[in-house]
Order: structure tokens, then C-alpha cells, then sequence
């Protein structure tokens, strides 16, 4: 863990290689992963780098592969993976097929450009060969459709049609067309038969055109043509997409060359393919015409069936080492990409310069000296420390499985200055927590923790599995899940809460009278079964059951959960800014520890950690003690004596109205509290009678010197104290330090020759900008602390009123779905069962975890993290092939 609370020491390097050996010692640099380079050519193009027409040539290869892979799953096929990817980077660069010999980067690639450019153009001419295929395969079909539905038209309707010609009067010879030429007789009178006869065009319109198609046709020839439609049952296959497309037949009939032309412009606008058909009254010849093209559809069905097993034979090839082929393809191209960041020095040298793992100096020295090593170089390598001043280091922390989550957690935010303390290490145990205090219940927290359990039993699995984006995220945060689940049923047992109901596992330490019989009547009053501040009247373990049937349920469980989401919340904050004090030591930052973290710590101290003491002394002291020490009683009743009074019980002399306090003072009837109060502490109660905590902090400010209800001795003075410390740590904080900044940036003192050289009128204006910027600086940041440990310690009761609200929802679910249907029948009880899991499900076990989850990132992100963290620093981003590949395949 001390590794995780600062990041991992870097250091700055300069690596030279020779030319020809730089490919193989980037190939085992990207293995190691520990190693991020600078571009030393920020000045040149893309396109004029050194190694740029190797990048393009592997552009290309991704290109070809992800043509594979779009023709792959054209199939469905699975792509068969190309095994672990550390299994994948312990291979040497070998081909398969090769003879498993070693080949160097421009070898490999021109295996690739070979071995792929062949596959790609077998599959583009099977592709459009299939594209051919598909097309006359489908002007057959349609042929074949349009022929049958022209023929059954015409041996069906048009001899219908006709006989309705002759009974109206129509005096035609053929009738296929008669409503339209009842249209043309009442227009032009009548004609001789041979002018009668109609022409037609036939073809086929995608199905979702029809009617659009009908439409346009009418208007263009304004209703002077006939249209019939035929639905083509077998949907037909598009040759460009492969979709699935359902289309119609069409046979239009119409006499006028005019109305010709604009049918067929028609036809080409909706992209209707149109087909000359043999005269329908020559039946042996449509007949004839229908067999030769059933015929020629058998074979070119055939065909194209040979065609698409031919394709998926060599998509089943290409499925077995695409994924390979990607990942050789990828580290190449980043091996490349980082010569680029090279610079060409030397002729036949290449220097490069980089951000290195302090502890990983030594692997990369070893893995550059092997690669010149293994390529007999007569020139040597070196990797040498490049002298400071360095550029800013980036932050690198060594993450497993369990803190990888909440790292990224807190990258999210931003990312931790070099060396800066790691919020992730304490937000690994506090987040989780603070959840668990919003969510608390036994019930609800453990089908969170089995939900997290079940996702840590599959993380080998879910390791190898492509997920989606969701799935991924909850596989990346299976601990912290696990975790929030754990700490929900811790808090749970603590409020003693399971699904809104007590548990009575050890017993309740009070009892009401009658309770064994059921006898118990609402108003009456619990008393303990054992001897106060005994062994026996404490219950073992989280709060007594017997507040979840008490009438003051609700009030007691609110000062609780109040009081200790400040303390949380308090303590949280102030470890917070105790780690800015740990930054400055760190640094070496004297001003910062002095004149801010110290008066920091002592405004914090004064005021917020004071107010934890209260409610920790106000809990530690016996008041019903205090408050019977201030009691007049009778020596002769039966309180006389009791045990609850801790002191030494003394009879007095009996001189007023003859009763006591328990420590001898004779009680007139005139006494108030403080009169009777044995303590003397001041104020109204003199120690005797509880505070209320709130009204004793906000007298602290408005008030001072003045405590109503002390709990001990001089604590008006203490809180002077306090006060004072608190107001005189402001001006500390806001003055000291841009004070000694100015005078360290003060100009020297010059002689009076160098005034004349220079002038008489010095410009500061730059060194006034400077100070200037400091006071703001200190302003805001003292404004933020000060008026931030106010708002964030309310802040933190967002602690008490989620969990709250989530019993108090519980209770309601309970109540409402589950205990008004017990008492009914067996069928209201299961409807309301399902009610009840409904609603629990929906609410509580999703929507209620979702809003503790962003409720406690809040918490972390704002009142915790801005009290020491900066969130500027750079992310180290290695130059490593598994994390390429991991990022390629996500």
C-alpha cells in the first residue's frame, strides 16, 4: 500500500539506437510497457516524418483486415481468437507458414501485403462475381414471376372484363382494358377495333413503392392508363447489400406514345426493372418462354449456391487469423508510429527520449543492448540519464485487480500531480463505507455483496469475454461492488436493520410489561432487564431492537445517524487536509506547511474537530447521574438510594421541606437546577442536565464566554480559546504567505551604472501582475477552506438523510405491499408479495444504490479530495502492445 500512496518514481532518459537495430528493440520496449516516449519532432507533419510510408503501408493492412471482418459477419461467423495476448507477445514475429523463422519489420510486412493483397482480391471477385450472379439470378426470378402473373391475368381478368365490355355496349373485340375504354367511347365517340387495342409495360417495384408508384402514374397521365398489381410471395435478395426486399409485379396498360415515354421515366425513377413479354394470346410461346427461363433459373441458382459456399469456405479461413493478423498489424504500426518520435542525429543513428519507470531503468538497458546484440551491431547502443532540468514526470501507479477500480475512480476527477498523495488509497476503504452508512440494511446490502461475489467467482470468464460498455464497467468494479455490499451489511447489523424489520438475534435488553402474554397497549413504557451501565443491559453488537417498535423511533435513530454522519464527515475532511500537511513535507514546501496547513489544521481543530469531542463527552458522561445529582428526593422513599447515582449519598440536616440531594444539600422549594447541582460549571444547568449540542456551537460564535449548559469545568474559557485560534488563523492564512512570496521575488539591488544603461523608467508591471495573482490565489483558497468546512460538513448529512430515506421507503414498502396483505388471503398475500419484490427491486436495489453510490462520489470528489488533491497531473501513458491490444479489442 505505501506504493500506491505516491506514485511510482520516473526518470528521464535518452536512448540511442542504431538505425537498423530500432525495430527490434521498440518490438521488446513495447513488450515491457514501461516506457513513454517524447516526440523530439513536434515541428514536422505527419506526413514528413522518417517512417511514414511504413504507417500508411499498415493503414492499408487495417484496411484489408476490417474488409475481412465485414465479409465475416456477413456470414455470422465467429472470429476465432488468437489466444492471451501475453501468450501472443512471447511469440517471436513469425509468419505462419513461415517455418516459425524470425523476420524483421520490413519482411513481415511484406508477407502480410502479399499474403493479405491475395485473400482480399479472391474475396473482392467472389464478391462481385456474387454480385453478378445475384443479379441475373433476380431479373430471372422476376421474369419468372412477372411472366406467370401476366398470364394469369390474362386468363382470368381480361375475359371478366371483357364480357362486362359487351353488356354495356362497348362494341369491342378484346377487352382486357374496359373500364378505360368505356372512358374513351364517352370521349371520342366510337372507333374502329383495331385502334382499340392497348399497349402495356410489365415489371417489378419494391412492395414499400406501390403505392407512391401508383400515385405518380395517375397524375402523369392524369387516370389515362390501367394498373394492375401482383405480390411476389418469395422476397428477393439485393445484390449490393444482401437485404431481403419484398417487391410487387405491375402491368400497366395504355395507348398513347406520349404516355409511354413518361411511364418508362417513371419506371427509372423508382427503380422498377421493366420486361418485354410475348403476346399473351399466343399461348405456346409464353409457355415455351416460361420453361427456358425456369430452366436457366435452376442453373443460375447453382451457380450462385457454389459462388456463396466458395466465399464462406474462405471467410472460415480468413475467421481463424484475422484477430492475429490485427494484433501483428497493430504492434508494427505502434513500433512505427514511435520512430517517428525519433530523431536522426547521426546518419545511421536514431536518438529517442522518454519518461521511464524508475525500478524498469535496468529492463530497458537489457532489452536495448539484446536487440543490438541479437543483430551483430558493430555500433552500440546507449540509454543514459538525460540531465535536468526535466519536463513535468507523469503520474504512474501500480495498480491489481482489487484497487484498478478505484484508482480510476479517482482519474476520473483527475489525475494525481507527480508524487502527490493518492486520494485512491483511502477512497478504497472510505468509499465503500460511507456507501454502506447510506445504504445500511442486512437485507438489501447482501443481494448487493452476492451480486458482487457472483461477478469475482466469473472475473476469468468475464476476462477473456468481449462485454459491452455497462457490463464492463461492472466487471472492472466487481471489488468495489463486493465491497460497497459488505460495508451496507455491516451498517445494517449496526441500525439493526433487515429489509425495514429488527433482528432480535441476542436478545432485547428491554422489555415491556405484559409482553410475554401480548398485552402490550400502545403508550406503554419499556423498562431494561438489567442494571444500568452493567454488561447485561448493553445489547452485544449495533442498536437494541426494541427501537424499531418504540414510539420515539424516529427521533432517537435522527439524532444517531445526524451525529454521526458529522463525526464521519468531520473526520474525514480534517484527515484530508492533514494530508496537504503530508504533500508539503513531502515537497519540501515550507511556506505551505507553515503558513497554510498549520492554520489550516488549527481552524479546523478549533471549531470542527472540537464539536466531535462534544458529542463523544456528551455520550460519555452518565446524565442520569448528573440529573438525579441535582434532585430533591424524600431519604425516607424508595428512590432513596438508588443505584443510578454514582456518588455517596448523604442525608441532610432536614432544615428545609425535608427533602435531599443525593449530596446532602436541604431542598426549600426555591432551588433551580444550578442551586442544586453539586458541579458548579456554570450556567443555567451547572453540569446537571444535558446540552443541546447545536445551540451550544452556534453560542460558541454568537455567544462567547457564555455556556448555558456546561458538561465541564471551564469550558467557556475553552472555547474562547478556540474561537480565538479559529478567527486568528484566518489572517495567517490568507496574508502570511503572499507576503513572503513578494519579498522573495523582490528585484535586486542594482548599481547606479546599470539604472543609466537600462533607464530611468523600470517597467514592473510584470512582477506587480505577478503578486497581484498570488493575493487572488490566497484569497480564494483561504475563502474555499474556511467557508467550505462550514457547507461541507452539511454537506455529510446527506449521510443521515439517505439512509433515512432508504428505511423509512423500506418501511413503507413493507407496510403498504406486504403487511396489509398477510391478514387477507392467500391470493392478496401473493399478489402483494410481488408487489412488494417489485418495487423493492426497482427502488431500493437499483434506483436507491445508484443515488448512495453517486452520493458517496460526491463526498470523495468534493469535501474530501479538495482539500489537498490539485487533480492536474499528466497520466503515464507507456508505450506497451498489451495495452494497444487491449484497447483494440474493447
Amino acid at each position: 500500500m505505501a506504493k500506491w500512496f505516491r506514485s511510482e518514481p520516473m526518470e528521464y532518459i535518452s536512448l540511442i539506437v542504431n538505425e537498423d537495430a530500432a525495430h527490434d528493440c521498440l518490438a521488446d520496449l513495447g513488450k515491457l510497457g514501461v516506457l513513454q516516449f517524447t516526440d523530439l519532432n513536434p515541428d514536422l507533419t505527419p506526413f514528413q516524418r522518417r517512417y511514414v510510408s511504413y504507417v500508411k503501408r499498415c493503414d492499408e493492412l487495417e484496411r484489408k483486415l476490417r474488409f475481412f471482418s465485414n465479409e465475416i459477419e456477413k456470414f455470422e461467423l465467429d472470429m476465432q481468437p488468437a489466444g492471451s495476448i501475453d501468450a501472443f507477445l512471447r511469440v517471436s514475429s513469425a509468419m505462419p507458414g513461415n517455418g516459425g523463422a524470425k523476420q524483421s519489420g520490413a519482411q513481415l510486412l511484406e508477407t502480410l501485403e502479399v499474403e493479405l493483397e491475395s485473400y482480399e482480391s479472391q474475396l473482392r471477385e467472389l464478391n462481385s462475381y456474387s454480385e453478378k450472379l445475384t443479379t441475373e439470378y433476380n431479373e430471372k426470378v422476376e421474369l419468372q414471376e412477372v411472366l406467370e402473373k401476366a398470364r394469369r391475368f390474362f386468363m382470368t381478368d381480361a375475359p371478366r372484363l371483357a364480357v362486362s365490355e359487351l353488356t354495356t355496349g362497348g362494341g369491342r373485340e378484346t377487352g382486357p382494358v374496359g373500364n378505360q375504354s368505356n372512358l374513351l367511347d364517352s370521349e371520342g365517340g366510337a372507333r374502329p377495333s383495331l385502334d382499340m387495342r392497348f399497349s402495356s409495360i410489365t415489371g417489378v417495384v419494391a412492395a414499400e413503392e406501390k403505392h407512391r408508384f401508383e400515385r405518380m402514374i395517375f397524375r402523369a397521365t392524369r387516370g389515362n392508363c390501367y394498373v394492375r398489381f401482383a405480390p411476389i410471395k418469395q422476397p428477393i435478395t439485393d445484390p449490393e447489400t444482401g437485404v431481403l426486399l419484398e417487391k410487387s409485379v405491375f402491368i400497366i396498360f395504355y395507348k398513347s406514345e406520349s404516355i409511354e415515354a413518361k411511364l418508362k421515366k417513371i419506371c427509372d425513377a423508382f427503380a422498377a426493372h421493366r420486361y418485354s413479354l410475348p403476346d399473351m394470346d399466343d399461348a405456346p410461346s409464353v409457355d415455351r418462354m416460361l420453361t427456358e427461363n425456369a430452366q436457366e433459373l435452376v442453373d443460375s441458382r447453382t451457380v450462385l449456391l457454389k459462388n456463396q459456399d466458395t466465399r464462406y469456405r474462405l471467410c472460415q479461413m480468413l475467421a481463424k487469423h484475422t484477430e492475429r493478423w490485427t494484433w501483428i498489424v497493430l504492434r508494427e504500426k505502434a513500433v512505427y508510429h514511435t520512430l517517428n518520435m525519433f530523431k536522426a542525429d547521426v546518419s545511421g543513428m536514431l536518438r529517442g527520449e522518454g519518461w521511464v519507470v524508475a525500478e524498469s531503468v535496468d529492463s530497458v538497458r537489457e532489452s536495448v543492448n539484446k536487440a543490438h546484440a541479437n543483430m551483430d551491431m558493430a555500433m552500440p547502443s546507449l540509454v543514459d540519464h538525460v540531465p535536468k532540468p526535466w519536463p513535468t514526470p507523469p503520474t504512474h501507479f501500480v495498480t491489481n485487480k482489487f484497487t484498478y477500480g478505484y484508482q480510476e475512480f479517482v482519474n476520473t476527477y483527475g489525475i494525481p500531480r507527480y508524487q502527490e498523495a493518492n486520494p485512491a488509497l483511502f477512497t478504497a476503504a472510505t468509499f465503500p463505507f460511507l456507501f454502506g452508512v447510506m445504504y445500511g440494511d442486512v437485507g438489501h446490502g447482501s443481494f448487493l455483496l452476492c451480486a458482487g461475489l457472483y461477478l469475482i467467482w466469473n472475473e476469468k470468464a468475464n476476462d477473456n469475454a468481449r462485454l459491452g460498455e455497462m457490463l464492463e464497467g461492472l466487471h472492472s468494479g466487481r471489488y468495489m461492488i463486493a465491497m460497497m455490499g459488505f460495508f451496507a451489511v455491516y451498517a445494517g447489523l449496526i441500525y439493526n436493520d433487515c429489509f425495514s424489520l429488527g433482528l432480535n438475534l441476542f436478545g432485547s435488553r428491554w422489555a415491556f410489561s405484559g409482553q410475554e402474554y401480548g398485552f402490550v397497549e400502545e403508550g406503554d413504557v419499556a423498562t431494561p432487564i438489567a442494571e444500568y451501565g452493567s454488561d447485561e443491559s448493553v445489547y452485544p453488537f449495533g442498536l437494541d431492537p426494541i427501537w424499531h417498535v418504540s414510539a420515539n423511533e424516529l427521533l432517537f435513530f435522527n439524532s444517531f445517524k445526524m451525529k454521526l454522519s458529522v463525526i464521519f464527515g468531520i473526520i474525514q475532511m480534517f484527515s484530508g487536509t492533514c494530508l496537504k500537511g503530508a504533500n508539503a513535507v513531502f515537497f519540501g514546501n515550507t511556506l505551505d506547511l507553515l503558513y497554510e496547513f498549520i492554520p489550516m489544521v488549527v481552524f479546523a481543530a478549533s471549531l470542527f474537530v472540537y464539536m466531535v469531542f462534544l458529542i463523544f463527552f456528551k455520550w460519555s458522561v452518565d446524565w442520569n447521574s448528573r440529573m438525579l445529582s441535582a434532585t430533591c428526593l424524600d431519604p425516607e422513599g424508595d428512590s432513596w438510594g438508588s443505584s443510578a447515582y454514582n456518588g455517596e449519598w448523604q442525608v441532610c440536616d432536614g432544615s428545609g421541606d425535608g427533602t435531599c440531594t443525593p449530596w446532602g444539600l436541604s431542598c426549600t422549594g426555591a432551588e433551580d437546577t444550578a442551586d442544586k447541582c453539586p458541579l458548579d460549571f456554570g450556567g443555567s444547568g451547572d453540569g446537571c442536565q444535558p446540552p443541546n449540542l447545536i445551540t451550544t456551537l452556534i453560542n460558541i460564535a454568537l455567544q462567547p464566554g457564555s455556556v448555558d449548559e456546561p458538561m465541564y469545568s471551564g469550558q467557556a474559557g475553552i472555547q474562547n480559546v478556540c474561537l480565538l485560534l479559529a478567527f486568528g488563523s484566518v489572517p495567517v492564512l490568507l496574508l502570511v504567505k503572499p507576503y513572503l512570496l513578494s519579498q522573495q521575488s523582490h528585484t535586486p539591488v542594482t548599481h547606479a551604472a546599470d539604472e543609466e544603461d537600462h533607464g530611468d523608467g523600470g517597467d514592473h508591471d510584470g512582477d506587480h501582475d505577478g503578486f497581484g495573482e498570488i493575493v487572488i490565489h490566497q484569497a480564494i483558497e483561504t475563502i474555499e477552506f474556511v467557508l467550505g468546512m462550514v457547507s461541507n460538513t452539511a454537506s455529510y448529512l446527506r449521510l443521515w438523510a439517505l439512509s433515512l430515506a432508504h428505511s423509512e421507503l423500506a418501511t413503507v414498502f413493507w407496510e403498504k405491499a406486504m403487511l396489509s396483505t398477510l391478514n387477507m388471503n392467500w391470493f392478496a398475500a401473493y399478489i402483494g408479495f410481488g408487489v412488494f419484490a417489485g418495487v423493492t427491486l426497482g427502488v431500493l436495489l437499483m434506483m436507491d444504490v445508484l443515488e448512495c453510490f453517486l452520493h458517496a462520489l460526491r463526498l470523495h470528489w468534493v469535501e474530501f479530495q479538495n482539500k489537498f488533491f490539485c487533480a492536474d497531473g499528466i497520466r503515464f501513458s507507456p508505450y506497451s502492445f498489451k495495452q494497444l491490444i487491449k484497447d483494440a479489442s474493447g
